[in-house]
């Protein structure tokens, strides 16, 4: 879909029924296409829940994961935010899980098998693999997590870490408004 499309609806206050997802399973083709439909989608709105409702629907439409969603960082814990897939641990732990990995660390984890990673957490037995990204808000403290698992082992990559760090960087911007 073209990004005209997109930005004369957030104008108009309308609704963008579809994306344009290319028939291909070349995830960096995906990302191309879709990261510049993600930043259209959120121009112009300043409500982040309502935006990261859009950014989980959009990455889990397009590429059909498991489970996409956002952690929130409130108080002492990772509180869940919007989502897309099935029902999901609500609150995180700092020094818990490949969230709380990425909370502590502030850096994009990809686990490969979430059953070998240190105290995981098994909010879905489903659940294969898995990559984590932070949020930074204006101090360099970590804002929230995006959270993207998959039902197959080792479903991640580089050309994922890249993707998803475009659309962080769109988030990013958000938690400034």
């Amino acid at each position: 879909m073209d990004e005209k499309i997109f930005s004369s609806c957030n104008r108009l206050n309308t609704m963008a029924e579809s994306l344009f997802i290319p028939s291909t399973t070349n995830r960096k083709e995906i990302y191309d296409s879709l990261i510049p439909q993600i930043q259209a989608l959120t121009e112009g709105e300043s409500d982040l829940t309502a935006n990261l409702a859009n950014i989980s629907a959009a990455l889990k439409e397009a590429f059909d994961f498991f489970w996409v969603g956002f952690y929130v960082k409130k108080e002492n814990q990772l509180v869940l935010g919007p989502f897309q897939g099935s029902i999901a641990c609500t609150r995180i732990n700092f020094n818990r899980g490949v969230c709380g990995h990425c909370y502590t660390s502030k850096k994009v984890v990809i686990v490969p098998d979430v059953e070998a990673f240190p105290n995981h957490i098994a909010c879905s037995s489903a659940s294969k693999s898995e990559i984590v990204l932070p949020a930074l808000d204006k101090n360099g403290e970590v804002f929230l997590v995006l959270d993207v698992d998959s039902n197959k082992l080792d479903d991640f990559s580089e050309v994922d870490a890249i993707g998803l760090s475009a659309v962080i960087r769109i988030v990013e911007q958000l938690i400034l408004l």
